[in-house]
């Protein structure tokens, strides 16, 4: 019975090795979709207040400050 236990042991640690794995490689492969999501959105974002909203002479990071005091 032992023999029996022990193999089905070695199962389970397979069995959880592997989920692991699959879990591990999931969750990076969503945050590097997550990542280049918000730094796309980021991207478009700064373009926007360059054109629309920046003064002349004024940085992005500049412009994103005033607006925010202006609110």
């Amino acid at each position: 019975m032992s023999k029996l236990v022990e193999a089905n042991e070695k199962i389970a640690e397979a069995v959880v090795g592997g989920y692991k794995k699959i879990e591990n490689g999931v969750v990076s492969g969503y945050k590097k979709i997550e990542q280049g999501a918000v730094d796309g959105f980021n991207k478009v974002s700064d373009k926007c207040i360059e054109k629309l909203f920046a003064k002349e002479g004024e940085t992005v990071e500049e412009a994103k400050k005033r607006l925010s005091r202006e609110k």
